[in-house]
């Protein structure tokens, strides 16, 4: 073995000599073929030789990665083929994951059981986010290091590490991507759903969560955690729906309304607009008056955490569908609902007849069903 390593030493001085990028090249593939064929039998002193001839070549190979695209080449290869190597000299991973370059950087970024906890921590503070994606990516993380990443706030590296069950996430992480999935849906669904995320974020997550959104939670959720986030979303939703009802001023959106109505400016556009505007007492009081129902009625709908009730009470009172989206979007303080539920609201909205939406009210104002009557 020892001859091999010397007559390997041999050819590498004579590649770097002759300033050639494809000999270079050549000699590294050469060498890691090598250096992987008799990894597992090497001693420390041949792995420290190893070591000696890499960092030679790597050094050689990058002065000329700029003006050689085959050098590139050479040192990505070489990443990818000693980032699962456990024996590949600690030195040589830490020169190749520092690489600005991601295609050299990223595959011992992402794989390579020779980089620490520190050296990771290290890279999360100074690395691009494509490098800080590729850590994320890792089979396994401690907590220190996704700190390192979250800190940096790049909402990829969050829906990476959240995605990623083999990372370990700190109540303190936790609570920074809960607030970046306040406007992220994405990211809120799988964070959500995450079994170690502690109940008060989720339950703080559900809160502010769309419909959309929380509908997402539970057809993803496992099935261990199922009954949890349903009787999360549950309460999140009646939680919002008090919210809701108790900041309402009622009294002065029904004297608002009523000078509309006798002025005869109570209509479609008007209800459009409180909407639109997030005039949450308003609209309300308004869909109430057109559709023919009560405010109790069209207030206990409006925070209800299903969205065919409301549907019922816009169809009415004969609403475009633009307006109807508006009302959907006034409903609670988390937004808009998502795209993909709005075209199947869109499709069952169309399927409600007038005639049957006005029926429906009236059994529910008559009915003292909780559901619906919770003032």
């Amino acid at each position: 073995m020892s001859d091999i390593c010397l007559s390997i030493a041999d050819e590498v001085e004579a590649a770097i000599a002759a300033c050639s990028p494809e000999k270079c090249s050549e000699t590294t593939r050469r060498v890691t073929a090598l250096f992987l064929e008799s990894a597992r039998s090497l001693d420390d002193e041949q792995i420290n030789l190893f070591s000696d001839v890499f960092e030679r070549l790597i050094a050689t190979i990058e002065l000329r990665v700029i003006a050689d695209v085959s050098a590139k080449i050479a040192l990505a290869e070489l990443s990818s083929q000693l980032a699962s190597v456990p024996q590949t000299p600690a030195a040589i991973v830490r020169r190749l994951a520092a690489h600005d370059d991601i295609s050299i950087a990223g595959p011992v970024l992402a794989e390579s059981a020779r980089l620490s906890a520190d050296d990771l921590v290290g890279f999360a503070h100074t690395m691009s986010e494509k490098h800080l994606l590729a850590i994320a990516g890792r089979w396994w993380l401690k907590e220190v290091v996704t700190d390192a990443l979250l800190a940096r706030h790049y909402p990829s590296v969050s829906r990476r590490l959240v995605s990623n069950r083999g990372a370990r996430i700190s109540a303190a992480g936790f609570a920074l991507i809960v607030r970046q999935a306040l406007s992220d849906p994405e990211l809120a669904i799988e964070t959500g759903i995450r079994v170690d995320l502690p109940p008060e974020l989720r339950s703080m997550l559900l809160r502010h969560a769309t419909e959309f959104v929380r509908a997402r939670m539970l057809a993803h959720a496992p099935a261990h955690l199922f009954e949890q986030i349903r009787d999360a979303v549950v309460a999140a939703s009646a939680e919002a729906g008090r919210e809701m009802a108790k900041a309402g001023d009622f009294a002065h959106a029904k004297m608002v309304v009523a000078r509309l109505k006798k002025e005869g400016r109570l209509d479609e556009t008007a209800l459009y607009e409180f909407a639109k505007h997030r005039k949450y007492e308003e609209t309300v009081t308004a869909l109430a008056e057109l559709s023919g129902s009560s405010v109790s009625v069209v207030r206990s709908l409006m925070w209800s955490h299903r969205s065919d009730g409301i549907l019922v009470a816009c169809r009415a009172a004969a609403l475009d569908w633009e307006t109807v989206s508006a009302v959907l979007d006034c409903r609670f303080s988390s937004g808009t609902t998502g795209s993909v539920e709005l075209m199947k609201l869109r499709t069952q909205y169309a399927d409600v007849t007038v005639e049957n939406a006005h029926r429906m009210l009236r059994l529910w104002a008559v009915r003292s069903s909780p559901a619906l009557a919770r003032h």
